[in-house]
């Protein structure tokens, strides 16, 4: 240990004590160490926030991307009672497997008038599009569903699509 001598005035003009270096103590060290553990912790936790956050958006944007596909292929396509290929397609071209994109099916049955007091309806279990033997003589309505990969987003859009 270093130690020095200073010379302290006392009533009596003697020389004092030696006076320790100017360290730091054992309480010193515990409680930089204590704060800088808290301020790395905070710093991690942002982070990590920020980490998720990107990777949430990054798979809004895709299923955005890929809801935005399925409807202009649903749109596109020549009218029939089901459109799963193009829905597949539509997910497949954003190097996903095909199962993320659902859809439902109804058809509009019009009222009697378009100045009845009853309107028309939309009708279909969700299976199909068509009301009768001859597909494509009706307006459609086409609810699309994407779903993220790892299941945390979904998106759903509803595609109306007739001859009209």
């Amino acid at each position: 240990m270093n130690l020095r001598v200073v010379k302290r005035r006392g009533d009596d003009g003697d020389v004092g004590a030696p006076v320790r270096d100017g360290g730091f103590s054992l309480v010193e060290i515990l409680m930089t160490i204590a704060l800088m553990g808290t301020v790395l912790i905070a710093v991690m936790n942002a982070a990590l926030a920020g980490i998720s956050s990107s990777s949430s958006s990054a798979y809004r944007s895709k299923v955005e991307t890929v809801l935005q596909n399925a409807a202009d292929r649903v749109n596109r396509a020549p009218k029939a009672c089901t459109y799963p290929q193009f829905l597949r397609a539509a997910a497949q071209a954003n190097g996903w497997s095909g199962d993320e994109v659902t859809a439902t099916y109804r058809w509009y049955q019009p009222g009697d008038s378009a100045a009845a007091a009853t309107p028309g309806t939309w009708n279909g279990d969700g299976t199909t599009a068509c009301d009768g033997p001859v597909p494509g003589s009706v307006v459609q309505l086409v609810t699309i569903n994407v779903t993220s990969p790892d299941g945390k987003v979904t998106r759903e859009l509803e595609v109306v699509k007739s001859d009209i």
